[in-house]
């Protein structure tokens, strides 16, 4: 067994014909330069690509297995150097039986099995080139085809205030739309940890994971998992959901949940973040207020302490967060120490100061124990490290 670092929400922003697939992310997120930023830089041995269902991404991930840059595991995933690749998609659910939408992920044990899912979901979503297209089908309709193809079914961000489980979908419990039974772990998001949804009964049955949801190259890893496993495949990533045969999920690493840009309640209007009982927003008037993650969460509360032992959930400040690092320091530190991961969990403090200057790498320092000062964000604005 070894322990491996896993980011299982990543996005495409392009083909290699340039065609749009996630319209909002960022045009060099293509599946080529993904596998580079992963392996090479950030050192992410696992990662999962949630835009596979798209045509032409399954055309270049066939296209580099046929000419060996690329090599399709025999218990799933698809190997590039030190990174192994998940075929995923992200889709939204929005059927009779929820309140707004839902994002979920599916995760398919194998090329061939994705070309499948992909074929069933082009009859159900609008454009099958797109990333996280409203599917029309119910949510127990999806969670059965994802079952019957051997994948893994995911709720994902589950209490952002949009497009969400608890953020927009469900009053109370998950079992107004999926079938608890075939959920296989639930994805925090980003204004949210373990301690928090610890509070919230019904997830125990399910591993909690934390992943970036990337946009860009390099949010790549700003949220990620520690995996005790043999080593990084499908089948692997499924056992240590499950906990089963010596696999497990060693720990969380997230953003503290003030960083993220819905942890606390904000007015929709100017993004005010909003004191307590207030319902008219002293800056602009405004009534409508963007309910936060820690509010909703309060809401949901309904158990003190839960029975089940989860790994420590690490709060992780990513690199491009701490002041005084921009990207020629990242640089500095990559030329010296390798991947972003070295940096941020091997690499000794005095090497640091050797490298840059030691007001700075105390500033690593400090992040990896969660000492930073933090300004707690809301209403789509990220919180921010204090310097």
């Amino acid at each position: 067994m070894k322990e491996i670092f896993a980011d299982m929400h990543i996005h495409i922003g392009r083909t290699e014909s340039g065609r749009p697939v996630k319209i909002t992310a960022a045009r060099t997120l293509t599946l080529d330069e993904i596998l580079i930023e992963a392996s090479e830089h950030k050192g992410m041995e696992l990662i999962g690509i949630i835009d596979c269902h798209s045509p032409e991404v399954l055309a270049e991930i066939e296209k580099g297995v046929s000419s060996g840059r690329y090599t399709e595991l025999e218990d799933g995933g698809i190997k590039y150097k030190d990174t192994v690749l998940l075929c995923g998609s992200e889709l939204e659910i929005n059927d009779d039986r929820c309140r707004g939408p839902i994002h979920v992920l599916a995760f398919m044990p194998s090329i061939s099995a994705m070309k499948q899912f992909s074929g069933w979901l082009s009859e159900r979503v609008t454009n099958i080139h797109l990333s996280s297209q409203r599917i029309y089908e119910t949510g127990i309709g999806l969670q059965r085809k994802v079952k019957e193809l051997g994948g893994l079914f995911i709720p994902a961000h589950i209490f952002t205030p949009h497009k969400s489980l608890y953020g927009k979908g469900v009053e109370f419990s998950l079992k107004e739309v999926f079938d608890p039974r075939m959920i296989d772990a639930v994805e925090l998001g980003l204004s949210s940890d373990t301690d928090m949804a610890s509070h919230v009964s019904e997830l125990n049955p399910y591993a909690f994971l934390t992943n970036s949801d990337a946009h860009s190259l390099g949010k790549i890893g700003r949220e990620y998992n520690k995996l005790h496993i043999k080593h990084a495949s499908f089948q692997e990533f499924s056992l240590a959901l499950k906990g089963q045969e010596g696999r497990s999920i060693a720990a969380n690493y997230g953003m503290n949940p003030q960083l993220g840009k819905y942890f606390q309640t904000a007015c929709e209007t100017c993004g005010r973040l909003q004191e307590a009982d207030e319902t008219l927003c002293k800056a602009c008037g405004s009534r409508k207020f963007t309910k936060g993650v820690s509010t909703r969460l309060m809401e949901l509360y309904d158990q003190d302490e839960s029975p089940v032992k989860r790994p420590p959930y690490v709060h992780q400040v990513p690199l491009q967060l701490i002041p005084g690092i921009g990207p020629k320091t990242i640089q500095k530190l990559k030329e010296a120490f390798g991947t972003e991961m070295n940096i941020l969990h091997r690499v000794k403090e005095g090497d640091l100061k050797e490298t840059i200057r030691p007001q700075t790498a105390e500033l690593v320092i400090k992040a990896r124990n969660g000492d930073l000062e933090l300004k707690a964000g809301g209403g789509g604005t990220y919180g921010k490290v204090q310097s």
